[in-house]
């Protein structure tokens, strides 16, 4: 399995190879503390190479898993110093702002040293983990092991050539310069060429250090961070607070503290500057949906997947973004970008937080294909099996709260998103049909009506864009077989 994120190089831990091997490493690390897969790390980059004083080993750093970590926790080990491990042997898990994912070895070896014991926190980038050695005579050797110390020569007359001893940020750099072209995938090569990319500015993370797409879309989110390195930096090597213990005090309620995990700090975070800095704005109809209602029960006796009212919503919302395109937008700074397909986001509750996996190209996919779809991702989502490029970026967000039984949901905008719909319960109401003349009052019905909201940045989005999004969007609810067309 090849990285599908940006791989920072910092290191997490050390690890040994075979003599005369042929290093490559690759990160593939799965917003919210949900175990997702293992992820497997490359063997070229965040790797140190062993000086005389140790025998030959490998350090594990602690890679960038998602476009916005700076930092992560060990959660947990399941190997000891001594173990061998095996090419695809998950050695921890590593708890981002993202998720929780397992870091998969891609070579065989010997945990010589642990560096970072199980329930270290706010780990910065970079910071070396553990050491794998080749052999398990070498275990003894790394006891008194210190990264500083390792990066020190062990003697003058022991120096290597200059050559062999450029810094790792260097290396790949004159690699690329000696190759004289930039190794990137054809995906890679068109995405960066419709964004203005330039390929020699991104890392690769695939064999080699190839280019990916992914690559790309991590570069292009890491420009756009509005914090300052500076302060980047600061935060994520600054020591955590430590909090006093709880007091219960006479004759007030008792209580229990509990303690944040990454993903509801980050989440916390992003909330709040999201609803600080997103300049929102609210856009609220209500719509009639017995014909859809309809439709379904119709379409899922002969489905061979059951078809939700969920599921027609997210088509009728990438519809309708196609007739208003400055919906399916993002805020990137100083330009606004406009996405041609929709990558529909959809909000899931698990019990570890809320998530949102993506439904890609959701206007070019039907009812049934749509459903499918959205099944695996829950089911995934829900025992935390997602991968990295199944919940990061989308172009729209769609958060149902209808089975709560609300009347209304108005969500928060998710960055660098335009625009996110809430949706509501079906509720039975009494409504007036249009009167056939002036003198005679319309007739009276039962009607099953949902209210939907539609949040919008008004960055991006105007008052009359978002007005016309809904009007699309109920157009196509009460009359469904439209989406069918």
């Amino acid at each position: 399995m090849l990285s599908r994120l940006l791989y920072v190089g910092k290191a997490v831990a050390v690890a040994g190879r075979a003599r005369g091997s042929n290093l490559h490493a690759y990160s593939n690390r799965s917003f919210l503390t949900l175990k997702s897969k293992p992820a497997q790390f490359p063997n070229s980059l965040g790797m140190a190479r062993a000086f005389s004083s140790y025998p030959e080993h490998k350090v594990l750093d602690l890679p960038n898993l998602s476009p916005t970590m700076t930092k992560g926790n060990i959660t947990k080990w399941y190997k000891k110093e001594g173990d061998p491990v095996a090419a695809g042997d998950v050695i921890c898990d590593v708890e981002t702002d993202k998720a929780t994912v397992g870091y998969e070895m891609v070579e065989d070896g010997v945990i010589a040293k642990i560096l970072m014991p199980e329930g270290s926190k706010d780990v910065p980038l970079g910071k070396p983990v553990a050491i794998m050695g080749t052999e398990a005579k070498d275990v003894a050797a790394f006891k008194d092991y210190k990264p500083e110390a390792a990066a020190k020569p062990a003697a003058k007359k022991e120096e290597a050539p200059k050559k062999e001893t450029k810094s790792r940020e260097e290396a790949p750099r004159e690699s690329k310069r000696s190759e004289g072209r930039v190794r990137a995938a054809p995906a890679a090569k068109k995405y960066a060429e419709e964004n203005n990319i330039d390929l020699s500015e991104v890392t690769g993370s695939g064999p080699g250090g190839r280019i990916l797409k992914e690559d790309i879309v991590a570069f292009m989110e890491s420009q756009t961070k509005e914090k300052p390195k500076a302060e980047s930096k600061s935060e994520a090597t600054s020591e955590p607070k430590k909090s006093k213990p709880p007091v219960n005090i006479p004759g007030m309620p008792e209580f229990t503290d509990i303690e944040l995990t990454n993903y509801k700090r980050v989440t916390a975070e992003r909330l709040t500057e999201a609803k600080q800095t997103v300049p929102h704005f609210y856009v609220s109809v209500e719509c009639e949906v017995d014909k859809l209602l309809t439709l379904r029960s119709q379409l899922n006796k002969i489905a061979s997947t059951k078809i939700s009212i969920n599921d027609m919503l997210i088509k009728a919302c990438s519809l309708a973004c196609l007739k208003v395109p400055v919906t399916n937008s993002s805020w990137m700074g100083d330009f606004v970008r406009r996405y041609k397909d929709v990558d529909m986001s959809v909000a899931v509750q698990t019990p570890n937080g809320l998530i949102t996996p993506i439904v890609p190209r959701a206007n070019l996919k039907g009812f049934e294909q749509i459903a499918k779809i959205t099944k695996e991702l829950i089911a995934k989502a829900k025992d935390g099996t997602l991968k990295p490029e199944q919940f990061i970026g989308g172009t729209f967000t769609i958060s149902n709260a209808g089975m709560y039984g609300i009347s209304q949901l108005i969500p928060i905008v998710n960055p660098p998103q335009a625009c996110i719909l809430g949706v509501s319960a079906v509720e039975k109401k009494v409504v007036v049909d249009e009167a056939k003349n002036e003198h005679m009052p319309g007739p009276l019905r039962i009607a099953s009506k949902m209210t939907v909201s539609l949040s919008c940045d008004h960055r991006v989005v105007d008052g009359a864009g978002g007005a016309e999004w809904t009007q699309e969007f109920k157009k196509l609810i009460e009359n469904p077989a439209l989406m069918m067309l």
